[in-house]
């Protein structure tokens, strides 16, 4: 963790520039508010009653959208996982003002300095999220978990729950959560393990708004109470991506693993780190032993999650099982529709299909178009999180423009390499020849541009 010193408010700027430069939405339209004002006075009148249900949430203190609440109890050697999601399309009707808004924006968008939601707060942040504060609208996934980690979708309906905690990741104590919380964890683990998943969970580098106002960034491990709390999301979607496939409808989360060429970029960069890597050892067992704690070895994690072909959206095709490489598995996204426009249909169609009910034609003529729709809103919300560390970078080597630093060749670029910096998580490119793949640099720091959130290197 770095704290950024920007006393000419270099940060406060670009990161105003970046809103501009990537059109972020800058609060809703009057007639989007007025829609969503008034779906809040929807009265549920297809939801069971299961507010005297144990389900709490787990998220970061200070977030207010709350898509999932959970409860867990045993069933013999079985943990059934119920796991509650928002019922977003309670509120939100095919065609109404807040549904065009949600397919222009796509997804809930992060910025250090605020965030651009897909819905408005008065739902997302209120009358659709699971908050403590009283009762609401869900649809309740119940998911068996057996003893060996596999999961199957034994029920879904509509009910209205009431939150009996909202807990944060960071003060959140074993005494909070269900018993069986840490071993329904333990299994799903233990299942990834057995099918061979290469699913990563880097350190998250983020730039961080603290409370003065100021920015910092940080390089942050993910707490064990989020990786515990990860795998409820993961045994969910996994179990309702098996029950959509095996009605032959559904939209899908796939991706494929990385290229050879791409296996030895990497294994440059664990040279770079200073990290050993077995020429016998393969990327799908050798990550396993990465430590994110430690700071070489996190940034290694980084590069492997970068080094996918990116993961995408696909419907369901006939003769074709939709496959999720890092998941080893067949696998969907439900479980976030506050913040994601696909998972409010996946929700739907999931509804239906478990209570023997035809998929809403609405929802399957979504399936069609929704893949291209979150394909743009990823490619945006993947671009302003790079933008706002590649601002961050320039801000924190801003002053050391004359330094030397360590690198290696981790590979080729149009004119030039890309380098690793073998001291800090930060890639660049630069103008060299005569390098081959792994070779060591000296670089020199020619400039750390923050307006332009650019850094420039060049070999000594």
């Amino acid at each position: 963790m770095k704290s950024l010193t920007d006393p000419s408010q270099a940060l406060s700027t670009g990161l105003a520039k970046i809103r501009t430069e990537f059109h972020v939405p800058d609060g809703f339209p009057a007639d989007v508010v007025a829609a969503a004002e008034a779906a809040t006075r929807r009265v549920p009148n297809q939801h069971a009653d299961r507010t005297d249900m144990p389900f709490v949430t787990l998220d970061p203190a200070a977030s207010t959208d709350l898509d999932q609440a959970f409860s867990i109890e045993a069933s013999s050697s079985d943990l059934l996982l119920h796991y509650a999601i928002a019922d977003v399309a309670w509120f939100v009707e095919d065609g109404d003002a807040v549904d065009v808004e949600a397919w222009n924006r796509g997804q809930t968008l992060y910025l250090p300095d605020g965030k651009a939601g897909l819905y408005p707060p008065v739902l997302a942040e209120a009358a659709a999220s699971l908050l403590p504060d009283g009762p609401r609208p869900a649809v309740i996934f119940t998911v068996r978990v057996a003893e060996d980690g596999t999961v199957k979708l034994d029920g879904v309906e509509r009910a209205i729950i009431r939150s009996r905690a909202k807990l944060a990741y960071d003060s959140v104590k074993a005494s909070d959560v269900p018993p069986d919380f840490a071993e329904l964890a333990r299994r799903i683990a233990a299942n990834e393990e057995r099918r061979g998943a290469s699913r990563v969970d880097p350190p998250e580098q983020e730039v961080e708004r603290l409370a003065d106002g100021t920015f910092r960034l940080s390089f942050r491990p993910l707490l064990q109470s989020e990786l515990d709390n990860a795998a409820l999301s993961l045994a969910a979607n996994m179990a309702i991506a098996d029950a959509m496939l095996a009605h032959e409808t559904g939209l899908f989360r796939v991706m494929s693993g990385p290229d050879a060429s791409k296996v030895q970029r990497l294994r440059n960069a664990a040279q770079a780190l200073g990290l050993s890597w077995p020429a016998s050892t393969g990327l799908r067992d050798y990550q396993r032993t990465l430590d994110p704690a430690d700071p070489k070895q996190a940034a290694l994690m980084l590069e492997i999650r970068r080094a996918g072909n990116g993961a995408s959206y696909q419907p369901y095709q006939e003769g074709v099982v939709p496959w999720h490489e890092a998941m080893a598995a067949t696998y969907a996204h439900a479980t976030a529709p506050l913040r994601r426009l696909a998972d409010r249909y996946v929700v739907r169609c999931a509804l239906a299909i478990a209570n023997g009910q035809p998929v809403p034609q609405a929802v399957t003529d979504a399936f069609a178009g929704l893949p291209k729709v979150m394909g743009r809103s990823d490619a945006r919300a993947s671009q302003i999180n790079h933008a706002a560390i590649d601002l961050a970078e320039a801000v924190m080597l801003r002053g050391r423009e004359g330094e030397t630093f360590k690198a290696v060749v981790t590979d080729f670029v149009d004119h030039g390499v890309r380098v690793q910096l073998a001291d800090m998580p930060v890639v660049a490119t630069v103008k060299a020849s005569g390098v081959r793949q792994g070779d060591g640099l000296t670089l020199k720091l020619v400039l750390a541009d923050a307006d332009q959130r650019s850094i420039v290197f060049e070999p000594v």
